[in-house]
């Protein structure tokens, strides 16, 4: 097991500060691990939108305990470095004008729709939202949700704005991940995901609906790479209820004739959290999907069990 770094302040997740890169180099050169090309089994460890907006108090869409999911996902990462070929990091990345955010619908009166606010195909019908942008393609994407039984859109707060604070990994978490890299010599693989206006993308590796422009940011094909690449991968990110949920979802879609490929696949069940809301119990929901993908041969785990190797 890797002793915790000197740096490592549990205190400063959830909070805002800069890190001392300098002194993350050092420390981390000074473990003396083994390079992850020397790594006899290959395994990567692929962390969801663990961003500021998700996870801290002042975050636009604060996923209640997240500041908790990121400790363990910091401590999982020094106690299996040695272990750990690669970290992947997805970011969620959002522009003000997305379909699920308040300034693409509006009532009858002008009024935008509050966040959480649910838009039902049939509330489309009856004229009690209208799309202000793309609006022949907005009635007909509620309507596909609707016909793929997938969750109906969600409007949002305005969240991870590409550019801005809540866009950013938790700093610490940040550290930890740069300190795996230099410590490790291995790069890290950030993704980014979400900045396609017209459609929700909660999954990493493809968006709710596709379009036009989506071909270009859907990574079946790398994931495909990735899962025939590394002998095992662990994931853990937020929210447990929506981006984790989609991306496990098409990973057993990728390979549902694969039930080996399944198999390499570790959930930390501890480091993920659901969002809250008013009128659905995504938890819930998020829980019943999940035993579906257990059933194919996906795993769950703690961060806290017994490594794979």
């Amino acid at each position: 097991m890797t002793s915790f770094p000197h740096y490592y302040d549990p205190k400063r997740i959830g909070t805002l500060f800069y890190p001392d890169v300098a002194a993350v180099a050092e420390q981390a050169q000074n473990q003396h691990l083994m390079s992850a090309l020397q790594d006899s089994k290959k395994i990567a460890f692929l962390i969801i939108d663990m961003q500021v907006d998700f996870s801290h108090g002042a975050g636009t869409l604060t996923v209640p305990g997240a500041l908790a999911d990121i400790r363990r996902v910091i401590e999982f990462i020094f106690n299996h470095a040695e272990k750990i070929t690669k970290i992947l990091c997805s970011l969620d990345s959002h522009y003000p004008l997305q379909i699920f955010h308040p300034a693409w619908w509006v009532d009858e009166n002008g009024h935008h729709p509050p966040p959480f606010t649910i838009v039902s195909a049939q509330d489309v019908e009856k004229g009690k939202w209208s799309p202000l942008y793309s609006k022949d393609w907005s009635v007909h994407y509620v309507h596909e949700l609707q016909n793929e039984a997938k969750k109906q859109l969600t409007i949002w707060p305005y969240h991870v704005p590409i550019g801005g604070v809540g866009h950013a990994l938790d700093p610490e978490l940040w550290s930890a991940v740069f300190w795996h890299s230099i410590a490790r010599k291995s790069q890290p693989l950030m993704l980014t995901k979400g900045s396609l206006p017209n459609t929700e993308h909660y999954s990493v590796i493809k968006p709710e609906i596709e379009t036009e422009e989506s071909s270009d940011q859907s990574f079946d094909e790398r994931f495909s790479q990735l899962v025939h690449e590394y002998d095992y991968i662990y994931l853990a990110g937020e929210a447990e209820s929506h981006c984790v949920l989609e991306t496990v979802k098409d990973l057993v879609r990728l390979f549902a004739d694969q039930p080996q490929k399944l198999r390499k696949l570790f959930i930390l069940d501890d480091c993920m959290s659901s969002v809250v809301h008013p009128d659905i119990d995504f938890h819930a929901i998020a829980r019943e999907e999940f035993v579906k993908c257990a059933q194919q041969g996906v795993q769950f785990v703690k961060s806290t069990d017994p490594f794979v190797v």
